[in-house]
């Protein structure tokens, strides 16, 4: 590269991982996050079950793995963060790691909040009885809170004891204290994981990027073993190949293989530029994307495990409720109906008893399996509803849960960890301000209060639909436009064969000159028509009266 890279890129002292193990670890920490748990699952079930594998594995070979090597390769380049990165390759470039920074920043003042509260969720799942369980008594002692009773417990928890949500998002009502200091612990214990800087973060990783293996194993073997389980794998791995006519299918399938081997933020450009110069990144690039990818569909089997059987949970509780209606409506003996037989019992008494069975009228429930299993569920429904749901009604509840929060607190401590090197990387290379781990944070805690208002789940869900994705497209736009165009091929592959020994083969010279930029263009307009589209953007309020989304 240019003249200054000889001593940026081999500048002795900068901090190196203790061995490639720990930049393996850390990369897949990073990558490795909530999406994996909640939003891969979702779009399995949206998109056709196992024939979603199919776009998906493709995009990962198309755009995710060569888009990853590259920014590998430039970190490990260089030796600095995006900032510094950019600008030794042109002077004119620093604004790409400028935008990433901003982004990285962006993400660290919400993100911590789902941190925040999987520890609410922690700390609550050491009771005798777990709080989702069952619906709290109202002030007068006289029966359960109205509107639990009308949601559900699970719902009631998460939307009015964790979130204690407003009508809408005009409405502040001041923070939540619970919040806040859940929110305080996460970030005094990310201070920490980074207070030394790779030294700590090398150590940390080897925890945040194994233990949730260990549970989703666990979680695994319970899962298949419990009721009506199978039924929800059997779901997820069903193909629907209709579905793979639909362009959304494979835009769905790009944008999830982007976001989550954290493309664009700058987090693998600093994590690499900790690497010895010889460091083997064209390996681990590929390691690293296998394993985030083979991850989702592993957690994608036990989140439909778990699905599944709270699906026929439901559904076998359906046809309880509408066996002892049929059975005190018709004056029937207990033993003559069965779940087995609801359905025939149900056609043979309207057909004789047609007017006393029309008496029915809207007690009588349609009880369908298959609709609790297209019930479609992603983010924070997913993970804090849906599971909270499926958890309470094992047995041993409790320990299931401090698992199952642990996992996602571990899940988003690693993308964290990620997300703040990317920031104080860059400030540490241009020697910015002192003590910019602790300003970074606690500035990031100061402003992410706000999330933990009343109205503050409605930011979140604003922050999170719309902030990130056009900067995120456009920033990994411009980079590979700039090694392949501007910077050029030619001088990226003698860059590549000075750290590994060869230059690129044909593969990834296809992939990042021609394929992906042509697939993130075409993202890139998607996003642009399916916002102009799309209008004023919306979120979705709570309804106290209605105890609904809308």
């Amino acid at each position: 590269m240019c003249a200054q890279d000889a001593t940026m890129g081999k500048d002795a002292a900068r901090a190196e991982w203790d061995n490639p193990m720990q930049f393996v670890l850390a990369c897949v920490s990073y990558a490795v996050g909530l999406g994996n748990v909640w939003r891969f699952p979702y779009l399995c079930q949206m998109h056709g079950g196992g024939g979603f594998l199919i776009p998906y594995m493709l995009m990962l070979v198309l755009l995710g793995v060569p888009l990853f090597y590259m920014e590998l390769a430039i970190g490990q380049k260089m030796r600095l963060g995006s900032i510094g990165a950019w600008r030794a390759i042109s002077p004119y470039l620093g604004g790409v790691g400028m935008a990433s920074v901003v982004t990285s920043m962006y993400l660290c003042l919400y993100y911590n909040v789902i941190n925040a509260w999987s520890f609410w969720y922690l700390f609550h799942s050491f009771q005798s009885i777990l709080p989702w369980a069952e619906c709290p008594v109202n002030s007068n002692l006289t029966g359960p809170v109205e509107e639990c009773e009308r949601a559900t417990p699970t719902q009631y928890f998460f939307y009015r004891e964790t979130l204690d949500i407003s009508g809408s998002i005009e409405e502040n009502g001041g923070i939540h204290m619970g919040q806040a200091l859940c929110l305080l612990l996460a970030w005094i214990i990310v201070y920490l994981f980074i207070i030394k800087g790779v030294k700590s973060t090398g150590k940390v990783v080897y925890f945040t990027a194994t233990f949730p293996y260990l549970v989703l194993i666990i979680y695994l073997i319970r899962g298949v073993t419990l009721h009506g389980s199978i039924n929800g794998v059997k779901y997820m791995f069903t193909p629907k190949m209709e579905q793979l006519a639909k362009p959304t299918t494979w835009i769905n399938a790009a944008t999830q293989i982007f976001f989550s081997l954290g493309l664009g933020f700058g987090s693998l450009i600093a994590f690499a530029s900790y690497n010895q110069y010889n460091n083997n990144f064209e390996k681990q690039a590929i390691i690293v994307s296998m394993v985030n990818s083979g991850t989702s569909i592993f957690a994608s089997i036990v989140t439909f495990s778990i699905y599944g059987f709270k699906a026929t949970f439901n559904y076998e509780s359906c046809l309880e409720r509408v066996r002892l209606l049929l059975l005190n409506t018709f004056d029937l003996a207990e033993d003559t109906i069965s779940l087995e037989n609801v359905n025939h019992w149900i056609a043979e008494l309207n057909r004789t008893h047609p007017e006393q069975f029309a008496s029915l009228g809207g007690r009588l429930e349609t009880c369908d399996l298959e609709a609790e299993l297209d019930t479609a569920v992603e983010g924070t429904g997913l993970a804090f509803i849906v599971y909270s749901e499926a958890i309470k009604n094992m047995p041993v509840s409790q320990l299931w849960s401090v698992l199952y929060f642990i996992m996602l607190l571990l899940l988003g401590m690693g993308s964290m960890l990620g997300n703040v090197i990317a920031v104080i990387t860059p400030l540490s290379d241009l020697k910015f301000i002192s003590h910019y781990m602790s300003l970074v944070c606690l500035f990031c805690l100061l402003l992410g209060l706000g999330f933990t208002t009343r109205s503050g789940n409605y930011w979140f869900t604003m922050f999170n639909d719309y902030g990130a994705t056009f900067s995120l497209l456009f920033i990994v736009l411009i980079e590979v436009i700039t090694v392949c165009y501007i910077y050029g091929i030619k001088r990226f592959e003698k860059d590549v064969e000075d750290m590994l020994g060869h230059r690129l083969n044909c593969y990834w010279k296809i992939m990042l000159a021609g394929v992906s930029p042509i697939l993130l263009i075409a993202l890139f307009i998607f996003y642009i028509v399916n916002y102009i589209q799309g209008g004023t953007p919306t979120y979705q309020a709570w309804n106290k009266e209605l105890v609904l989304l809308y």
